[in-house]
C-alpha cells in the first residue's frame, strides 16, 4: 500500500538540518518507485494496451500523409 504521508514526512525532513538517515533515503527511495510505478500502471489501465496507440498513432500518421 502506498504510504503517501510517509513519503511527505521524509521529504520534509530531508529539507532540514538534521537530513535523513542512510535507511531513511533507501525508504523514501523505495516509496517513491512504488508510487511511480503505481501511478504508471494506473495510467497505462486507462490508456489500454500499447498496441492500440500504436495502431491508433499509425492510423493518424496515414491520415497527415493522405492530406
Amino acid at each position: 500500500m502506498l504510504n503517501i504521508k510517509r513519503i511527505n514526512e521524509l521529504y520534509h525532513k530531508s529539507k532540514t538540518p538534521e537530513g535523513l538517515t542512510e535507511e531513511e533515503k533507501q525508504e523514501q527511495a523505495i516509496l517513491r518507485r512504488e508510487y511511480i510505478d503505481s501511478v504508471k500502471a494506473s495510467f497505462t489501465s486507462q490508456m489500454g494496451p500499447k498496441e492500440e496507440w500504436i495502431q491508433l498513432r499509425k492510423e493518424q500518421e496515414a491520415k497527415k500523409k493522405g492530406k
